[in-house]
């Protein structure tokens, strides 16, 4: 029975180890085929094999393989090498390279790696040397890895089954996408087992106390201490266990870095290319002019939709109020992304001019930049409704007159817009609906821009290319479709290269932010809405699904690269803590008096009281959280109990190969016995005068055994009687 090829294609990715997109649109024909030329010439040199076919919109598809198995192989070896040299191996890889691959064979992650290694790596270091969209190589659009779609559906059936994650499947994601993402993967797990207490605990506040209550508050700061701590002890163990510990401190020079001058390594020996800390530390200072930039841009506009959205909804009173209130929304949709994408760029061209030598503190570098922008347009409108509406609404609403431009084209008369000079109350339920819509309505909208719009883009510009071809075939004319002259048994394959080839990439960072960003929430404002733990529990569930779906749908299968931790996000997720410690205490004093606030108005707000609630909640933090650290420091893990056996494996080996297998052995026990013969013989050599008081010393007993017969001999002698010990 004849195979399916359709099916066919789905199981196989013909040994195809990367694809490179080669798009030469805006390139004239001369110029494009000189630098096909040496692309083809540069992977060869690199011991790649090459095969080229058409791809979509003036691009051809190069499939690399590696050409070479043992010069792959001695790659793979130094790779591991390296990583010994460095502290991230344990023991030293077998001598012997088919030895070496044979005991710990390679997974699919790491042949990835390594094949990218040798098409990016620099040509002195024996790769191709080729970044995509830079200098010689900007036809190069991308290079990527093939979905294995079998393995997809089988990752996508299973995990939609499960509750939790086990070790093992997280340890699948490593083999099969790498360090990286099986670190944000293990993250977000780590982040929904621990979110069940502070649910079902928030539940239960909302049910049996009042909003603002300081016992959620205590138990949440708790909870964020304790899990903050935990996932630093779990980023340990699963380095450990990965085989990735340390790895960060193996970083790849940024090929844009910039030398100032050339040094010799006084540990090393060799010359190195160094540019001053000094210098770019002068250049990090920009960052704090960049700080404010952002907060004045970004402020500015969130601060004035928000008058503008309190004018509408608690001060104007004409026709179509019920369509303006939105007006706000509108205004932040369109204008906050613009405003974001600007201050990125500056944020890049910041981080470019900083001169990073490695590309991991060039990443680290950029996602600090990042978190400032994300955290005014994340928190800020919620921190002005909680310590600034609350309190001194009554004292800014008189004020926001200013606004009367944006409706009055609306209004019927001024009455409609003029502020009650008396008798305004600001509406105590403004903070709850706020934090309600941000950690749930938000999150739903999020996941739907996320993982829907994608898949119905997608789909209608399928289906727009196939109308296309069929209005074209109609009209007699000749399809536009490239894969006319594919051969039969690869037409389904190219097919969906050509498919995988118009996804995006996929950014790891990307779904690592909106967890630290949720997370801000539950740290900072929970307090004000009990159930918030609830709502990110059941999102979490489905956000660890929707994201395998996207990076097996919806996305390039990603570069396996690897890493020891999530990065900078760590140290976000420390600073939520800490400030969340703080948030919560304000809230819960300001809104003491049965959740209603200080009602507009901060004559009921004691100054010394509030900062005597942040000054105690703060310091409180800090002795919880070192208590909480030392607690957890002395829990014994797999992780540890592996590295430990690693590292006593390593001294046995050491001792083994350095005094033979009999190192830890007693001596031979065939020592001469004792005699009378034996006695004259030590007493003549004694009279000779040759031997020393020291000799003389080491003399008196003849091997271990008659050291152990002397001593035993002397316990049977001094010992105290046992009816005497017992009395």
């Amino acid at each position: 029975m004849a195979s399916n090829p359709s099916s066919n294609a789905l199981h196989t990715n013909f040994n195809v180890d990367y694809v490179i997109v080669y798009r030469f649109a805006d390139t004239s024909k001369a110029e494009a085929q000189t630098r096909f030329n040496g692309l083809v010439q540069a992977l060869a040199r690199a011991g790649l094999a090459i095969e080229v076919r058409n791809g979509e919109n003036h691009s051809l598809l190069v499939f690399v393989k590696v050409a070479s198995e043992q010069r792959f192989n001695s790659t793979v070896y130094r790779s591991r090498v390296r990583d010994w040299l460095h502290g991230v191996r344990a023991a030293q890889p077998d001598k012997e390279t088919r030895n070496a691959l044979s005991k710990e064979p390679l997974t699919q992650a790491e042949r990835y790696r390594t094949v990218h290694h040798m098409i990016t790596c620099p040509r002195e270091e024996g790769g191709a040397g080729i970044t995509p969209k830079q200098g010689e190589w900007k036809n190069v659009e991308s290079v990527f890895p093939l979905h294995d779609h079998a393995f997809n559906k089988q990752w996508i059936k299973k995990w939609s089954t499960m509750t939790f994650l086990k070790a093992e499947d997280l340890d699948e994601i490593r083999d099969r996408l790498g360090e990286k993402i099986a670190y944000y993967f293990a993250f977000t797990q780590s982040y929904f087992a621990f979110l069940m207490f502070p649910a079902a605990f928030g539940f239960s506040c909302w049910v049996l106390l009042s909003s603002f209550s300081p016992i959620y508050a205590i138990v949440n700061g708790l909870w964020c201490i304790t899990f903050t701590e935990y996932w630093k002890r779990q980023e340990i163990d699963l380095g450990i266990r990965w085989g990735v510990r340390g790895v960060s401190a193996i970083q790849e020079k940024r090929r844009d870095f910039q030398h100032e001058k050339e040094v010799r390594d006084p540990v090393t020996g060799e010359t190195v290319q160094v540019f001053p800390a000094t210098k770019r530390l002068a250049r990090q200072l920009l960052q704090v002019p960049f700080a404010v930039v952002a907060s004045l841009a970004l402020g500015t506009l969130i601060a004035t939709c928000f008058g503008i959205e309190i004018f509408l909804s608690e001060v104007y009173n004409g026709p179509l109020k019920s369509v303006l209130v939105f007006l706000p929304t509108g205004l932040l949709t369109v204008l906050v992304p613009t405003i974001t994408a600007v201050l990125t760029s500056i944020a890049t061209k910041l981080n470019n001019y900083e001169n990073w030598q490695t590309t991991e503190s060039y990443d680290a570098a950029m996602t600090q930049k990042i978190f400032i922008l994300n955290f005014i347009t994340d928190y800020l409108p919620i921190f002005l409704t909680a310590f600034v509406y609350v309190p001194f609404g009554r004292l800014i609403v008189p004020y926001l007159d200013v606004f009367q431009l944006t409706v009055r084209p609306f209004a019927e008369n001024e009455t409609q817009l003029t502020t009650p000079k008396a008798g305004f109350i600001i509406d105590p339920a403004r903070l709850r609906k706020q934090v309600i819509y941000f950690t749930v309505t938000a999150q739903i909208v999020n996941f739907a821009m996320e993982t829907i719009v994608p898949y119905v883009k997608r789909q209608g510009f399928h289906k727009y290319k196939e109308m296309k071809s069929e209005r074209a075939a109609k009209k007699g004319g000749a399809s536009s479709s490239v894969a006319m002259n594919d051969q039969p048994e690869e037409a389904e394959f190219l097919t969906r290269v050509r498919n995988e080839a118009e996804l995006d990439l996929y950014d790891v960072t990307t779904d690592l932010r909106e967890m630290v960003v949720q997370y801000g929430y539950l740290a900072l404002f929970s307090v004000v809405w009990p159930l918030t733990p609830v709502s990110f529990l059941v999102n979490n569930w489905i956000e660890l699904r929707s994201d395998a779906v996207k990076i097996c749908v919806e996305m390039q299968r990603p570069t396996p690269f690897r890493a020891d931790s999530i990065g900078p996000w760590l140290d976000s997720l420390g600073f939520l803590t800490w400030l969340g410690s703080i948030s919560a205490a304000a809230l819960v004093y300001l809104f003491s008096n049965d959740g209603l606030g200080p009602d507009g108005s901060p004559a009921t707000i004691k100054g010394w009281a509030l900062l005597l609630t942040i000054f105690a909640a703060e310091h409180i933090y800090l002795v919880v959280r070192l208590a909480v650290r030392v607690a957890i420091s002395k829990i014994d893990s797999p992780g540890m109990q592996k590295e430990r056996a690693e590292r006593m494996m390593v001294r046995k080996r050491y001792l083994q190969e350095s005094l033979g297998d009999d190192a830890l052995d007693l001596p031979p026990s065939d020592v001469e016995k004792i005699s009378r013969a034996s006695l004259e013989e030590d007493a003549r050599q004694g009279s000779l005068g040759t031997s020393t008081p020291q000799d003389r010393f080491w003399a008196r007993q003849k091997g271990w055994q008659e050291s152990a017969q002397v001593g035993t001999g002397l316990i049977e002698k001094m010992a105290p009687a046992e009816d005497k010990k017992t009395q």
